[in-house]
């Protein structure tokens, strides 16, 4: 047996099989650049092998865009003569799919090189560096990641555009906000109710769920992790829950990050605190105490860093209409306490949950990168003592900031290339592809004679 550079253990599959013998196949999910999973089905009879001795999967995955097309620039394609390397099983996520027939399960992969290195244009490991380095400055991250989403009908409406989808429950239609209404969510009450069964079953503390500030928009809440890759693990396969059980009951969920121009977009708030070695919450000011001076660095950190990062919490061309003043998405690095209109959040609540509520990225972000970047940002701030500058306590949207922001996904791209922050933080092979990826996409988005082009031009100039 090969020793497993990933740590898995091939107790875990047999205790599995044991456990599971309706279980006829399993995913095998590997998470690439966009967020997307990337993998196989496999059989019962193979999951052993699986543990054992990994599985061999092509380097390019890690190198396609969002249409699943090979980025040549990327380096990972052809340079590589393609070659496979080899995945393996991330302990503690084997899990049973909730509603499939016959039986399935799912497991999460992260990528090794032959000789069990961590093949470092694979997302999740960069995440796993920023907590690696954390651990070694004595710092300890823990946090959730919030899921922002769209349910709506899987035929576009007489107009061509997408609507909201009628409730599971009696096939009512509404076209209201319907913001907090807790009547509106009982009508989708079986997919909810399926959604969490589905997320039980994966160990995942899914929470709250709210009717949002859009027709058919939703959030679900996660319960907090003391480690962040859990959560970002979280993320990711409650995205392919809700995703999963919205086609079962004939809807569809929408994870772009802008669905419609005229309503709020959706976003992913990242909410962190640090620990110390004792397990005690580094931000947490004293009773009667002003905010502590390792919050305010930290929040000196995000701010500093943050227009460099936006490609990372921004990646899509749909990504940057979300950004528009009064629609709970900010438009400047600025900071606050209790403050919606704010790019970082200190959220009401008891000291001793004091966090930083990280809300620029959107929904189609990566949360790997999302939260490599976020820790990054905070470590930058903490060694060098950075000062956040006053806080907003009025309209975010209003304030003006002392600090550059990419204006769009073409400036946010160049900024992406040339940060040595950036390529610190997310690792330089990880910095190489994705920037590599959304220059490809923008490329392919600027070439495309869209249904706007049309409508502006076609009979008019």
């Amino acid at each position: 047996m090969t020793q497993s550079p990933s740590g898995a253990d091939v107790a875990e599959a047999q205790d599995f099989l044991d456990a599971h013998p309706e279980v006829e196949a399993i995913d095998i999910v590997l998470t690439d650049a966009n967020g997307i999973g990337r993998g196989k089905i496999i059989r019962r009879h193979e999951l052993r092998g699986l543990f054992e001795h990994g599985r061999h999967l092509p380097i390019s995955i890690l190198g396609l865009d969002v249409c699943g097309e090979d980025v040549h620039e990327t380096g990972l394609i052809w340079d590589q003569g393609d070659g496979d390397l080899r995945a393996w099983p991330i302990p503690g996520t084997l899990k049973p799919l909730y509603g499939t027939n016959p039986a399935r399960a799912e497991v999460l992969l992260s990528i090794y090189h032959l000789d069990g290195a961590e093949m470092t244009s694979d997302p999740r490991h960069a995440l796993a560096r920023q907590v690696r380095a954390m651990a070694a400055e004595g710092m300890h991250p823990a946090g959730a990641f919030e899921l922002e989403f769209f349910l709506l009908d899987p035929q576009p409406g007489p107009d061509g555009r997408m609507r909201p989808a009628r409730a599971v429950l009696d096939g009512r239609d509404s076209r209201k906000t319907e913001v907090y209404s807790v009547d509106h969510l009982h009508g989708m009450e079986p997919l909810f109710s399926d959604i969490y069964r589905a997320a039980a079953v994966m160990d995942i503390r899914a929470e709250t769920v709210i009717s949002e500030y859009a027709p058919g928009q939703y959030e679900l809440t996660l319960d907090y992790r003391r480690d962040v890759l859990q959560a970002a693990d979280d993320l990711i396969r409650l995205k392919r829950i809700v995703r999963m059980q919205a086609r079962r009951h004939g809807i569809t969920a929408c994870f772009m990050a802008k669905p419609n121009e005229d309503y709020a977009g959706s976003g992913m708030h990242f909410h962190v605190s640090i620990c110390d070695e004792q397990g005690e919450n580094m931000l947490a000011e004293g009773e009667g105490e002003p905010l502590t001076p390792q919050l305010l660095h930290a929040l000196g950190g995000l701010r500093a860093t943050m227009g460099e990062s936006m490609l990372v919490f921004a990646p899509h061309a749909n990504s940057w209409r979300r950004f528009a003043s009064q629609s709970y998405a900010p438009v400047s690095p600025n900071w606050g306490v209790n403050n919606r209109s704010v790019a970082l959040r200190i959220p009401a609540g008891p000291r001793s949950a004091r966090r930083i509520e990280h809300r620029p990225a959107g929904v189609d972000a990566n949360p790997y990168l999302v939260g490599a970047v976020v820790l990054a940002g905070i470590r930058k701030g903490l060694a060098e003592a950075l000062d956040p500058g006053p806080q907003v306590t009025g309209n975010g949207y209003d304030a003006a900031s002392d600090l550059p922001m990419p204006p769009d996904w073409r400036s946010a791209i160049e900024a992406a290339r040339q940060s040595i922050f950036l390529r610190d933080a997310l690792g330089a092979d990880m910095h190489r592809t994705f920037t590599a990826i959304k220059a490809a996409e923008h490329a392919r988005v600027a070439r495309t004679v869209s249904a706007v082009d049309y409508d502006l031009y076609l009979h008019t100039v």
